[in-house]
């Protein structure tokens, strides 16, 4: 079947500024993960679309806020993540859990009449936790996260993440390509055989097929449409999901493994995918997890920020942190085959490329570029 996704949905900055207001702003995003904000005053910073955020722990209490001083507008928290309190350097301004300010010497230096004085303090963002994952939304009105992802996704993550232990080392890829080119990459199941023939290939032997139901939905909707939010909101649930993805070629065997609770009990390489830009896999059957957060910066670079963890730890054991180097170690190869082939593709493209012809298997891909396609074009809204 032939797309009918244009290139300028990959290369044009003026096409990526209204998916970032028409996707992602309405969307719930993932920002880092509750066992890195365990401490009062532990906090994660992040850009979302152009906005500093930062995540900051009050007591046990998580709160969002834009990472932005009401004074001069310098970051508040300068690091991606730490313990200090939500205070300012610059001047010396402070926050406390509501987003209210401390200003010290306000009387003498500031002078703020009371309707000014009453505006100073820090935009808050909503803020869920699901298990392990931390999510921000940056919607005045943020859309409820069960209709983003379903119950069944959310019990999933919930369940899965629990999992996790909390000692994590994180790295960012700078990847010069489209966002929408990792989410189309995570979703073809038959591409490891191929590109990953060497690597992830050897140990889980994914097998690509047809679903006849799933061509059968993509053909009425083709020709009915998305008639409404309604509908819409129902088939992007439908673009998340996880769990066991593929059997391993041979059961998982690495010293480690007695020393941390695994997740589940069967040989399978567990996938996780959350609409639009989140993927979790565990490649061994549940022992050690890693987090692919894709995080678009503009219309050919995506950052992708890696979080790697084993499944929690039975009791310290001497070598985690050089377990959790040589996973990162061995899911770098993997990695950089597919930034690869996506930055590949992104020089490619140009404004008069023909569109892509697409295999029945991938009707899920092309029941994703219709919603897409549909939501940029105003037909519905988050």
């Amino acid at each position: 079947m032939r797309s009918r996704m244009p290139p300028q949905a990959y290369i044009d900055e003026a096409w990526f500024a209204r998916e970032r207001e028409l996707l992602f702003k309405p969307l719930w995003q993932f920002v880092g993960l509750k066992v890195m904000l365990d401490k009062h005053n532990a906090f994660i910073t992040r850009t979302l679309f152009g906005i500093p955020v930062v995540v900051q722990n009050f007591h046990g209490e998580l709160r969002a806020f834009e990472n932005i001083c009401p004074h001069r507008q310098n970051p508040i928290q300068v690091q991606p993540h730490g313990v200090r309190p939500l205070f300012c350097g610059y001047h010396g301004w402070s926050f406390d859990r509501e987003g209210a300010t401390r200003i010290p010497h306000e009387d003498a230096l500031y002078r703020f009449p009371q309707e000014e004085r009453a505006c100073i303090h820090l935009r808050r963002f909503a803020l869920e936790v699901v298990g392990n994952l931390v999510f921000v939304c940056l919607a005045e009105t943020p859309l409820p996260i069960r209709q983003q992802f379903g119950a069944a996704m959310l019990a999933s993550l919930t369940a899965s993440s629990l999992a996790y232990d909390s000692e994590v080392i994180m790295t960012t890829y700078e990847g010069h390509f489209n966002w929408k080119l990792a989410y189309e990459n995570l979703r073809d199941g038959h591409h490891p055989r191929y590109l990953h023939a060497r690597s992830l290939y050897q140990d889980v032997k994914f097998e690509a097929s047809i679903s006849e139901e799933g061509v059968a939905g993509l053909r009425r909707l083709q020709e009915a449409g998305i008639a409404d939010r309604t509908r819409a909101l129902g088939l992007m649930r439908s673009f998340s999901g996880g769990g066991r993805d593929a059997p391993m070629a041979a059961p998982p065997d690495e010293p480690y493994h007695a020393h941390v609770e695994r997740y589940r009990d069967q040989d399978w390489y567990y996938n996780w995918l959350a609409f639009p830009n989140l993927h979790i896999a565990s490649a061994n059957g549940g022992h050690a997890f890693i987090i692919e957060h894709h995080i678009p910066v503009a219309a050919g670079r995506t950052d992708l920020v890696v979080y790697y963890l084993t499944a929690k730890k039975k009791q310290p054991y001497a070598s985690s942190a050089a377990v959790l180097h040589a996973h990162m170690m061995g899911a770098d190869v993997v990695m950089r085959e597919d930034i690869a082939v996506m930055e590949q593709i992104q020089r490619t493209l140009h404004p008069g490329a023909r569109s892509p012809h697409l295999g029945d298997y991938e009707f899920i891909n092309a029941s994703l570029e219709l919603w897409y396609l549909d939501l940029m074009e105003g037909k519905f809204a988050l």
